[in-house]
């Protein structure tokens, strides 16, 4: 398990503490700051403090994003209904290209959906987006602990956490620290199996990011 820390880029070699400037590349008519990785964390702070702006979403912004799209970020995130990325950061329409899906797994499918946002956009943030209190995480671990049949098609969900949060099953603050396993895990797993997003990292064009939302609070903290 590669070790994070805030700001942390991740490279061919691993994980590196990072005292390295983001990419400054956001487009100048988002009304973002030069730092996405900072817009980003600032809309979260507003939306959780009851001071959203809800940016750049007007009918006059689906018209202006109508002929194309250029976000300036690529979330990856849990398929919980309380995890909207454009809510939970106070951004706007065509601002975030998102992939949601239960336990926030890299798949064949959702590493195709990213390459494509980072062939197409260069997007200089990608974000691995975990949850506290995670269903698909906390429902592995129950798997694990009882050794019950897992219905459906559920059981892929199962199958892909499992090696993952196992080392958690005894432990009391399991569920919390299998989430933040799963997020560094996940973060990982877009680096070394995709070449694209390899490339785009080795380049400094863009950087993976893990991140926890409280549901609680409605805060996102990177993970260290």
């Amino acid at each position: 398990m590669l070790t994070l820390h805030r700001r942390t880029l991740f490279t061919a070699g691993g994980a590196i503490a990072g005292s390295m400037a983001l990419p400054h590349t956001a487009s100048a008519d988002t009304g973002h700051s030069p730092d996405p990785l900072a817009s980003l964390l600032a809309g979260n702070r507003r939306f959780a403090a009851g001071r959203a702006r809800h940016p750049r979403q007007s009918p006059a912004r689906v018209r202006e994003v109508a002929a194309g799209q250029h976000p300036f970020a690529v979330i990856l995130g849990c398929a919980d209904s309380r995890l909207a990325p454009e809510i939970l950061f106070d951004q706007g329409i065509g601002d975030l290209f998102d992939n949601r899906v239960a336990g926030n797994l890299v798949d064949d499918i959702l590493l195709g959906s990213i390459e494509y946002a980072v062939e197409e956009f260069v997007p200089p943030v990608i974000m691995v987006l975990g949850h506290e209190r995670c269903g698909a995480i906390s429902a592995t671990l129950n798997a694990i602990r009882t050794g019950a049949e897992v219905p459906g098609h559920i059981a892929a969900i199962v199958d892909a956490l499992r090696g993952i949060v196992e080392p958690y099953v005894d432990d009391p603050d399991g569920l919390e620290k299998a989430v933040r396993a799963n997020v560094y895990a996940q973060a990982e797993a877009l680096v070394e199996q995709s070449g694209i997003v390899h490339e785009a990292v080795e380049s400094g064009a863009t950087i993976v990011v893990g991140a926890r939302y409280d549901l609680d609070s409605g805060l996102v903290t990177l993970v260290d």
